[in-house]
């Protein structure tokens, strides 16, 4: 059992994580989010640049890991709080809650793409309900909240690191946008179609088995790095040792990725095999919890005590799951369940999470400074997704 839940997991998410990773490799080397940010910039003018940041963080975020995002985007981040000339946080908080909110609630990050197994949730199902209750977290926590908080943290800019990256970004030859909205949407839309085909779809039909086909995650993305290949790759000049190059580095760090996912899973199938997991859901049912809340309580709980949303997000599912083979719940609720759990996994981010760090030490931010603005964001991410998730219970 406990083999099965290391090797289980990882046999449902290795080829999604991998596929995406070079996917997201292939649309930063391509210039893609400088072309993004360049045009929501001048969509959206002076006045409406962090809100154009947030769509930024948040459309570039689908493919693209929580620290490679950052690690991109700080730089276009920079130079729009030094035009804009107040505190970087105003700049720097949309963009994380667009990458906070498509790592914890959209495959194919690690997190949604493990609870997608571990519950058995469609994909097409989960990307229904992760944007549902994602969108509207991201619109408070990335909005609503940089403007309340940012006139109270000043945070300044350091020049010398904008000048570096200005003259590097300015050699960079960049694909159209509506390219890059394509690649990044393509295995989005290809998993919606099955999903929705599944529903409306005689079942006998071909037309449901070429969906279903197509849509099957693994298939999707494969599809979106093959187009991003050819169409960010080949046409504007990329030659096959490159490509050879950049998918060998991007995929370094997947090691690490599938190695603690696979320890979270690992985890959980320890703690239901010893019945710890079942008494502990017991005990918080008999408190009188409903099964939402319960996934949710017990994701927050790991995520504060050990500070990885992916480790949180595994170790519930590993709990939460065999609750919930008896009582014959739908895909719906099933994706609803999913993003409680992946609602409680980012909650107060805290000096034990890696990401904490990252965020302080690309913005320019005390300590105090990150508690006040990227702790306090996380949690209202967590909330605001947890409260769009009972919501839809409700009414489901």
């Amino acid at each position: 059992m406990l083999e099965k839940g290391f090797g289980g997991i990882l046999g449902h998410i290795a080829v999604i994580i991998g596929l995406g990773t070079v996917l997201g490799a292939l649309l930063e080397r391509s210039g893609g989010a400088d072309v993004l940010s360049r045009r929501l910039l001048k969509l959206f003018g002076p006045k409406g640049t962090p809100v154009a940041m947030g769509l930024v963080g948040l459309i570039f975020g689908i493919p693209v890991f929580f620290d490679i995002g950052i690690f991109v985007l700080a730089p276009l981040v920079y130079v729009a709080a030094k035009r804009g000339g107040k505190s970087l946080v105003l700049y720097a908080l949309p963009v994380l809650a667009g990458l906070s909110m498509t790592h914890a609630f959209l495959p194919p990050h690690p997190g949604p793409t493990a609870v997608a197994g571990l519950l058995h949730v469609d994909m097409g199902w989960l990307i229904i309900i992760g944007l549902a209750c994602g969108l509207p977290a991201f619109a408070v926590a990335g909005i609503l909240w940089p403007l309340y908080i940012a006139p109270r943290v000043p945070v300044s800019v350091p020049n010398e690191f904008i000048v570096a990256e200005e003259s590097e970004g300015e050699q960079k030859p960049e694909p159209s946008l509506g390219l890059v909205m394509a690649v990044i949407l393509l295995p989005l839309v290809l998993i919606l179609g099955a999903t929705f085909g599944t529903l409306i779809l005689d079942p006998h039909r071909d037309l449901l088995s070429v969906l279903t086909f197509l849509g099957n995650p693994a298939v999707a993305l494969l599809l979106a790095v093959l187009a991003a290949y050819y169409l960010l790759g080949v046409r504007r000049g990329m030659t096959n040792a490159e490509f050879s190059e950049l998918s060998s580095n991007s995929l370094k760090p997947v090691g690490m990725i599938l190695l603690v996912v696979g320890a979270g899973a690992f985890f959980g199938a320890v703690i239901s095999a010893t019945g710890v997991g079942a008494a502990l859901a017991k005990s918080l049912s008999s408190a009188g919890l409903p099964v939402l809340l319960l996934a949710y309580v017990i994701s927050c709980g790991l995520r504060i005590a050990q500070g990885s949303a992916t480790v949180a997000i595994v170790t519930t599912g590993g709990i939460v799951g065999p609750l919930l083979t008896t009582d014959g719940y739908s895909q719906a609720h099933l994706a609803l369940i999913a993003a409680a759990i992946c609602a409680g996994s980012i909650i107060l981010s805290h000096v034990n999470d890696g990401g904490f760090w990252i965020v302080a030490k690309y913005f320019n931010m005390t300590v105090k400074q990150t508690l006040l603005t990227w702790s306090v964001l996380e949690t209202v991410l967590s909330l605001v997704g947890f409260g769009m998730s009972a919501l839809l219970w409700a009414i489901i």
